[in-house]
Order: C-alpha cells, then sequence, then structure tokens
C-alpha cells in the first residue's frame, strides 16, 4: 500500500456547461507542465462522492480547481480558503457542489479534513441546470486557463514545503482573500483584486 499523497489537487465542474469546464481544462493543460512530486492531480468533473473520499485520503491540503461566479470581471481568478463546513449544509452525494461534498467528507471521515484553498475563476458563460448543453469556454475563462497553471507552479511548491503555509503573491488580475474570506466561491467574502 502506497502512502497517500500530501496534496490533491482537483478540477471541478462540468464539461458541457460552458465555462464550468474551467477545472478541468486547467488538470489537462497541466499534463504538459506537471507540478513537483508530491502533488496528486485529478479531474474530478462532477463525481462528488469521488472528490469526498478523496478529502478522506489522508493529503494535508487540497486545492480545487472550479469556475465561480465571485462578481469580478470574466477571468478573473480568486484563491480563497474554504471555511470548515459548520454542519448547517446538508450533505449530498450526487453532484458537485464544493461546500456540499466538504460537508459530506465531514459526514462520512471521523477525521478532520484538509486544509481546503480553491483557485477559482469568474465564469462568463455559466448556463443554468436547466439549460442546453454548452461546450468550450468562453474567451477570457479560456485566457484564464494558463494563468491558473501559471498560480499552481507558484502555489503549490510553498504548500508542498509547508500544509499550513500563506499562499505566496499570485499575479494579476487575481483576488486573493484573508483565510475563510468565503465560506466557497459563490459566496459573498472579503478580498482585494490586486492593481
Amino acid at each position: 500500500m502506497t502512502a497517500p499523497e500530501p496534496l490533491l489537487v482537483a478540477g471541478v465542474g462540468n464539461i458541457f456547461l460552458g465555462d464550468d469546464a474551467f477545472g478541468p481544462e486547467v488538470i489537462r493543460a497541466l499534463e504538459a507542465r506537471p507540478l513537483p512530486p508530491g502533488a496528486h492531480v485529478r479531474d474530478f468533473g462532477i463525481r462528488g462522492m469521488d472528490l469526498a473520499y478523496a478529502l478522506l485520503g489522508g493529503c494535508a491540503t487540497a486545492v480545487l480547481v472550479d469556475a465561480a461566479p465571485r462578481g469580478q470581471r470574466p477571468g478573473t481568478l480568486s484563491l480563497v480558503e474554504a471555511a470548515p463546513p459548520d454542519g448547517t449544509v446538508v450533505p449530498e452525494a450526487h453532484g458537485m457542489d464544493p461546500e456540499k461534498v466538504l460537508a459530506l467528507a465531514t459526514h462520512l471521515g471521523d477525521e478532520p479534513l484538509p486544509r481546503v484553498l480553491v483557485l477559482a475563476c469568474e465564469p462568463a458563460v455559466l448556463p443554468g441546470p436547466d439549460e442546453d448543453i454548452a461546450p468550450g469556454l468562453s474567451d477570457p475563462v479560456r485566457a484564464a486557463v494558463a494563468r491558473a497553471v501559471d498560480a499552481l507552479h507558484t502555489l503549490i511548491p510553498v504548500l508542498l514545503a509547508d500544509p499550513a503555509a500563506p499562499w505566496p503573491p499570485l499575479g494579476r488580475p487575481m483576488e486573493s482573500g484573508p483565510p475563510y474570506a468565503a465560506a466557497l466561491p459563490g459566496h459573498a467574502g472579503g478580498g482585494a483584486e490586486d492593481r
């Protein structure tokens, strides 16, 4: 049996719903620019249960890569630390709402969750659940994929060296909030865009 990886980089999102494919596209781009050893990179797509179990697999830190509206310009990257689940969110075994996935992982396991950071991209096109399939990223989100890969190459070595370390400045356009700036992307939170 192999030891668990100390750090999980998880792409989440639906590749058939426009900019929601941001997370999987970043994971695909990392194939050409692999992260350092010790980082386990995986595309979870919309498999929330799989991600919940992966969070219980012994990693010290997890970085979720996702499209999430936070009120910024499309293509803006945000890095926030997810607040630990507080028991008010109902766990859900199907779907990929990151907040519900964290609640599910808490429900499934006895051990504490790893530190969870979210590298989010402001979407321009994010169809609702009742809308038709809309494959393909918008131009600003497509341009953000390479910036996200650069940001991960800055962030991951720092977290591998010290899972509790504050994250380094990641460039612009980027919003970095204080720890627990938002429960998860999509919720109102602090943080000022770097100028």
